[in-house]
């Protein structure tokens, strides 16, 4: 059995988390600033440290990259936690070059799984779809705070229901798997 498919919940967990942020942030839309960076600095953090968990748990070569993912993650919500009087201009590049950072790391993790997994296509979705999210904000940093926590939360969510997605996937395979070795 694949490592990937014993450690389907993790993603299944990253998921979850992102569409919680996700729903978080649609309700609450008059969010403060200060609340904003210390509710993402707790995603980046979680995000980063479940990435550690796939990367130690992985038995394939592929662990650098989900690593690598960690360690931005991780960084991304130490740095944002650590300074919380961050200017939205700062919060919004960070933002930025974080998710387009981790979203690079995931297709790369992707790429590398080809072999092992069929539907890898939803990480380098997920992490296509992190690259893009940062590219915008990049392009448009003079964007409002609220339309930035629309955008955010729209990314958290849709990040959130692709992760969700390979999680699933990953757990039916190695049922699948389950199965195969008992007959």
């Amino acid at each position: 059995m694949l490592t990937l498919t014993r450690n389907w919940w993790v993603l299944l967990l990253r998921g979850i988390l992102a569409i919680l942020f996700a729903v978080f942030t649609f309700a609450s839309p008059g969010i403060t600033l200060a609340s904003l960076i210390l509710v993402f600095g707790a995603f980046a953090f979680a995000d980063g440290v479940l990435h550690l968990i796939a990367a130690a748990r992985s038995g394939s070569g592929n662990w650098w990259a989900l690593l690598l993912a960690g360690f931005f993650g991780i960084g991304a919500g130490v740095v944002t936690l650590s300074y919380p009087g961050l200017t939205a201009l700062s919060l919004l590049y960070f933002i930025a070059f974080w998710s387009i950072a981790s979203g690079v790391a995931q297709m790369i993790a992707a790429v590398r799984l080809r072999k092992e997994v069929e539907g890898e296509w939803r990480l380098a979705l997920a992490g296509l779809l992190s690259v893009i999210f940062g590219i915008f904000l990049v392009a448009a940093p003079g964007a409002g705070a609220l339309g930035l926590l629309m955008v955010i939360a729209a990314y958290a969510f849709v990040v959130g229901i692709v992760l969700i997605l390979l999680g699933f996937r990953l757990r039916a395979l190695g049922n699948r798997g389950l199965r195969h070795a008992a007959a």
